[in-house]
């Protein structure tokens, strides 16, 4: 059994018995052990880095409380992209395509508990769960869509 896995819901309607992890990090199917889920439980206090941009790494991150801010730095300038809160993931790009990390992940709620899923596992997940598949495409195509948004603003002002 590989040891981080997860459930992410779009919304309150999300049937997460699709997931071997519901919301709570409790095992809803024999997938695992919950030892092996807690390990892949960190939790971080306001303005504790979750990861850097420009490093490395192969982790998807699911938000189970709290918030976290997505952002880019430059000098001492810190510009909020996002806010994630409960259900929603990010680390997605380094987790599919190895590539180093866009942004910076920044918790901005006390508290904020983030799971992780490892590459092996996030593999395992999208070949083995369609529907997972199938939100990370989604949740992907939004994302981009969000973006070619704001590149088209920005270059006709």
């Amino acid at each position: 059994m590989l040891p981080c896995g997860t459930a992410y819901r779009p919304d309150a309607s999300f049937a997460p018995s699709y997931f071997p992890i519901n919301m709570d990090g409790q095992t809803s199917q024999k997938a695992g052990s919950s030892m092996a889920i807690e390990k892949c439980i960190n939790e971080f206090d306001v303005d504790d880095v979750i990861f850097e941009e420009g490093s490395t790494g192969r982790e998807l991150f699911v938000v189970l409380d709290g918030k976290i801010d997505i952002v880019k730095i430059s000098g001492a300038t810190k510009t909020v992209i996002v806010t994630l809160g409960k259900g929603e993931f990010f680390g997605e790009m380094a987790v599919i395509d190895g590539s180093s990390r866009s942004a910076t992940a920044i918790a901005a709620a006390p508290n904020t508990r983030v799971m992780r899923i490892n590459h092996a596992r996030f593999v395992y997940l999208v070949s083995q769960q369609p529907a997972f598949a199938l939100m990370i495409m989604d949740a992907l195509s939004k994302r981009l869509r969000a973006s070619n948004a704001v590149t088209f603003k920005a270059a006709n002002p």
